[in-house]
């Protein structure tokens, strides 16, 4: 299963990776063992994200900056508007990454 690392770039990701150097630079992990928890990190997130979310989300905004390099997009909106079953969320600014999940299976 091929994979993105983008994940790591979310707040979890980044808090994973954050543990795992501070696990390697005290000795507790090693660094081939650091990597291979980021390597299933990444497949965990994807297979999570195609398999155990199901709602759907509308988002309008004003479109500040695109960018399409590599087939990944991304836009980054300001006074966003996400809307879902539950209701609604504001949001000032948000930069959303897209890529295409025909690549996953190649």
């Amino acid at each position: 299963m091929a994979t993105f690392e983008l994940y790591r770039r979310s707040t979890i990701g980044m808090c994973l990776t954050e543990t795992l150097d501070e696990m390697v630079s005290s000795g507790t992990l090693s660094p081939e063992l650091a990597i291979q928890v980021l390597v299933q990190f990444d497949k965990s997130m994807t297979e999570a994200l195609e398999t155990q979310v199901k709602s759907k989300v509308t988002v309008k905004g004003h479109l500040h900056t695109y960018r399409f390099c590599d087939n990944v997009w991304t836009f980054i909106l300001q006074g966003a508007t996400f809307k879902h079953e539950e209701g609604q969320e504001q949001v000032g600014r948000v930069k959303i990454v897209a890529c295409d999940s025909k690549l996953l299976t190649q």
